[in-house]
């Protein structure tokens, strides 16, 4: 059986492309879904006690929120797609790094780089890659801190490496993203150029606003 009706490049041409059965039934596609999960659940936990602990010891919780998703089938077949990469399992671990997915939401813009060291000098952690979106914004504005992550997950017979994408941001940072997305996403909006200069303007105070809370942040501590 086959499911699901995908579009790829083909020269100039657009041709459809049968999404086999893997991707929403197939046992190892399944199977590897649920590696992803738990391996997101290896992350949450991390971030959690890192959390917790530094409730006590720092009188601060810089961790607000932590959200997570596992890319739907749909997305990963049109990623692997684009990059004209085949559509199995295999390729999924071999050429995606995002299917696993966490954001960490801070208070404060030095609470993220905190939080990011203290993950990556933990032993199980690997870090694969790193791009620091608040040092070098996108031009569109965006802002966030990107970690790949290699974590092990112990399963009933097998030890397993898994990838995770963490990003962290503050508050602010995660707000202009979900409307940036709104707006990247959705159709037949009337001056697109407007608003994405506006956005932008938006990004740039928003920075200086994220900087400006943690120098008074800092004072407050220090007075």
């Amino acid at each position: 059986m086959e499911v699901g009706l995908q579009r790829t490049f083909v020269g100039d041409e657009i041709a459809p492309v049968r999404v086999k059965e893997f991707l929403d039934e197939a046992d190892e596609f399944s199977l590897l879904m649920m590696r992803y999960n738990c391996a997101i659940r290896e992350v949450r936990t991390k971030l959690e006690v890192l959390n917790d602990e530094l409730s006590v010891i720092g009188q601060h919780n810089p961790i607000e929120a932590i959200k997570s998703r596992v890319k739907k089938s749909e997305s990963i077949a049109d990623k692997l797609l684009r990059r004209g990469k085949p559509l199995t399992v295999e390729s999924i671990e071999t050429n995606l790094n995002d299917v696993a997915g966490v954001r960490v939401i801070c208070s404060f813009m030095d609470d993220i780089y905190q939080v990011a060291r203290m993950l990556a000098v933990q032993d199980d952690i690997t870090v694969l890659e790193v791009k620091d979106y608040i040092k070098h914004p996108k031009t569109n504005g965006y802002r966030s801190y990107h970690m790949i992550v290699e974590i092990p997950v112990f399963f009933s017979d097998v030890k397993r490496s898994m990838r995770v994408e963490i990003q962290i941001r503050t508050i602010a940072m995660d707000f202009w993203s979900t409307l940036e997305h709104q707006v990247r996403y959705k159709k037949a909006i009337p001056n697109t150029e407007f608003i994405v200069g506006r956005l932008k303007e938006c990004s740039d105070t928003i920075a200086k606003t994220d900087r400006e809370m943690m120098e008074i942040r800092n004072y407050i501590q220090g007075s």
